[in-house]
């Protein structure tokens, strides 16, 4: 996999905070699990397949929103956030998307308090 230095170190950092706090390493679907999380406040104690993917799809929707590739639309009645497609993503291979998706959710938690 193709990755830039600086955004492997930065990357890396964030496994390192992560993984200090819940102690245990995060890929990239877990980190995006965490922030579906963090975003609609859906907690309960078991969360089943479909719920997992709405959580993460609700994660990428909102770090490729500091881009200007979403737009939240507002919250449905349980609470939980929808996004509308205003930009045409860029067409990437599959790394690159990776790399895409990681470098947004590091300005996320940049801007996050952690």
């Amino acid at each position: 996999m193709l990755i830039s230095d600086d955004l492997q170190q930065r990357w890396w950092g964030l496994e390192a905070r992560l993984m200090e706090r819940f102690g245990k390493k995060p890929d990239l679907e877990a980190v995006l699990f965490l922030i579906g999380m963090q975003e609609t406040g859906f907690m309960v104690e078991k969360i089943s397949k479909e719920q997992k993917q709405d959580l993460m799809h609700v994660a990428v929707c909102k770090v490729l929103s500091q881009s200007g590739y979403y737009a939240l639309e507002g919250n449905d009645a349980d609470g939980w956030p929808h996004y509308q497609q205003v930009k045409e993503l860029p067409v990437m291979a599959s790394h690159e998307q990776e790399n895409f998706i990681k470098d947004h959710v590091l300005l996320y938690f940049e801007q996050q308090v952690f």
